[in-house]
């Protein structure tokens, strides 16, 4: 038996999957009840670990429901470890999960004591004050982003509730939802990139190091986890291509996984590599070989043969942000700052960066980068300026024909008198 990444899903020696539980104890032996499985639903052998958990959540599920489980004496604990949380683990990325579990761990030890139908709006109400009160009002402390995404997780919690017939309702739809906000990420311009890059010497190999990350980012706009798994395969360096169609989960420099898909599917994309860019990334990988990487295998930010983790970028930009005296940036906001680039020096269309930076769409793009455009509003204002010749007619070509009323209310009497000397004119002169 060895054990897989899900919790009660095994592979035999033989490499096939099979889940094995304990769904509690039987009410008149006093016995444990176990049950194992090898096949789904519809009785085909499982053909992934993942296949075999979905499983696993299923008949937990239904045992739980046919024996009384979902009972007026089920706590929100009970149904989110028990239910909820495998549940919604099945459906997306570790990475994901990972991220969304701390959001979990709030909404437990705010509810977990509590019966699961004993929750009304008032707790809901009460909960959503406190997640967006200032620790000094005895609130969490949240930014309205965060306590957004920590509401919208219980409440998809008791949606899952109802669906599962937990419950009838989802008392939480009863509040306001808490909204996102417009989240305005902070970028450099080509001259704060430049002041920053001035400060770093690449005598050094591990500010060498931190040099190429920076550049990278700035000139190909990939996103951080896309960035961390590049490995030297992944760019053609005769060619001037760089192949992005990884991503890097991890945990810790020693624990990750390198995932051959990226956050969407048209994340997976081929850039083009301009002149300057080629020639750094050669001298790196020369510097790399000196102490045994630059293989094909190896990760092009790294300098020890592990990747970089978010921490460390963040350290690093916000090092010489400092001492380069610009903001200090999220790695993302090294993403806006390539499209801010490519917008502001090239005029570059929308189509052609919602291709470079992974969108399924320009709709995608314009969502998030529109406001980068509005500068070059009033550069076309200015090229406007002078284009047009403006000359017009010494004489009317068009004669005034019909019975249309002429209004002079909002004229002045002096302009007044002289449009009804010129229509009393008109028409004597027609008369004649």
């Amino acid at each position: 038996m060895s054990k897989t990444k899900y919790a009660g899903v095994f592979t035999d020696t033989k490499g096939k999957f099979y889940y094995e539980t304990e769904l509690g104890t039987d009410k008149i032996t006093g016995k444990r009840i176990r049950k194992k499985g090898r096949k789904d639903g519809n009785g085909k052998p499982f053909s992934s670990a993942r296949q075999a958990y979905t499983e696993l959540v299923r008949v937990k599920r239904e045992y739980h429901e046919a024996h009384g489980y979902a009972n007026y004496r089920m706590t929100y604990a009970q149904f989110m470890h028990d239910t909820y949380v495998p549940a919604y683990k099945t459906d997306v990325e570790e990475s994901t999960f990972l991220v969304r579990n701390r959001s979990f761990e709030i909404c437990i030890a705010r509810f977990g004591k509590m019966m699961l139908r004993d929750i009304d709006i008032t707790d809901v109400q009460s909960f959503r004050t406190w997640l967006l009160s200032s620790v000094d009002d005895g609130g969490a402390g949240y930014s309205q982003g965060y306590a957004g995404l920590v509401f919208g997780c219980f409440r998809k919690s008791l949606d899952y509730a109802v669906q599962s017939q937990y419950l009838s309702t989802n008392v939480s739809k009863q509040a306001k939802a808490i909204p996102k906000g417009r989240a305005n990420v902070a970028y450099w311009t080509k001259n704060d990139f430049e002041k920053v890059i001035a400060q770093i010497c690449i005598d050094d190999v591990y500010s060498h190091l931190n040099f190429i990350m920076l550049w990278i980012y700035f000139t190909t706009g990939v996103r951080v986890n896309e960035g961390t798994a590049l490995w030297w395969r992944d760019v053609d360096l005769g060619k001037k291509l760089m192949h992005v169609d990884h991503m890097l989960v991890l945990k810790n420099r020693q624990s990750w996984e390198r995932h051959n898909y990226t956050k969407t599917d048209s994340g997976r994309r081929i850039l083009s590599l301009d002149d300057d860019t080629v020639a750094i990334l050669k001298k790196w990988r020369a510097v790399q070989r000196k102490f045994g990487l630059g293989e094909n295998d190896d990760f092009i930010m790294t300098y020890d043969g592990l990747p970089m983790i978010k921490s460390t970028i963040a350290n690093i930009i916000h090092r010489y942000a400092k001492l380069a005296g610009v903001q200090a940036i999220e790695g993302k906001g090294l993403r806006h700052s390539h499209a801010s680039y490519l917008i502001n020096e090239f005029n570059v269309s929308v189509l052609v960066l919602s291709k470079r930076l992974g969108h399924s769409s320009p709709e995608i793009t314009l969502k998030h980068y529109s406001h980068l455009w509005s500068g070059l509003d009033a550069d076309i204002a200015e090229q406007m300026t002078g284009n047009i010749r403006i000359k017009t007619a010494n004489e009317n070509q068009v004669r005034f024909v019909g019975n249309q009323t002429v209004k002079f209310d909002k004229l002045t009497p002096a302009k007044n008198t002289a449009k009804m000397v010129k229509i009393e004119h008109k028409a004597t002169h027609t008369a004649s």
